[in-house]
């Protein structure tokens, strides 16, 4: 079974970006982010109703990294420390070392690579330092572009679940991609 002690925060740099701990002061840019239009479009969830609403969800971020039982990044541009996304593991499954990863970013800045170098980055740490064995995604079948991203990361389609979750008033299915290990040469 994979041990969890994250430890302190892992913040993690790349060329363009920081990825840190969420904080509290984050509550009305993840508001703005999480109730975008164009971000809900493929989440088949409902909009926060309140910035209250999103204080306790980063509460619950929190504690679930506090707790080692998820982790999850804000991602920021590398000069500004402005939420403009999340990025994270979570469903963290211990004896079969895999875990599920979730993302969303503001469309000011979709199509700009960004997206591409947030997943690399997290998934190095995930497979290096967490250990994974394996991650998952599960995308609702009409997001092309997040398909698109995550086979460009050399994930593969494992199972296309018909109908297997309930949303909107309506049964929806989703699209499981995972990537193994990747191996060391």
């Amino acid at each position: 079974m994979l041990t969890i002690n994250f430890g302190e925060f892992p913040v993690l740099h790349s060329n363009r970006l920081k990825l840190r701990l969420i904080q509290p002061s984050d509550a009305q840019k993840l508001f703005e982010l999480r109730s975008h239009e164009q971000v809900l479009k493929y989440l088949d969830r409902e909009p926060p109703k309140s910035v209250e609403e999103i204080t306790e969800l980063i509460n619950q971020i929190r504690n679930s990294y506090f707790e080692n039982e998820g982790i999850s990044w804000v991602i920021t541009l590398a000069e500004n420390d402005t939420l403009i996304g999340t990025v994270g593991f979570w469903k963290i499954n211990k004896e079969h070392h895999r875990a599920e990863i979730g993302y969303m970013l503001h469309p000011d800045h979709w199509k700009n690579g960004i997206m591409t170098e947030a997943l690399n980055t997290v998934l190095q740490h995930g497979f290096e330092n967490i250990r994974f064995h394996s991650v998952e995604a599960n995308v609702n079948p009409s997001n092309n572009p997040s398909i698109n991203l995550l086979k460009k990361l050399n994930f593969v389609q494992e199972a296309y679940f018909k109908e297997n979750y309930y949303a909107k008033g309506k049964f929806l299915d989703s699209v499981i991609l995972s990537l193994i290990t990747p191996l060391k040469e």
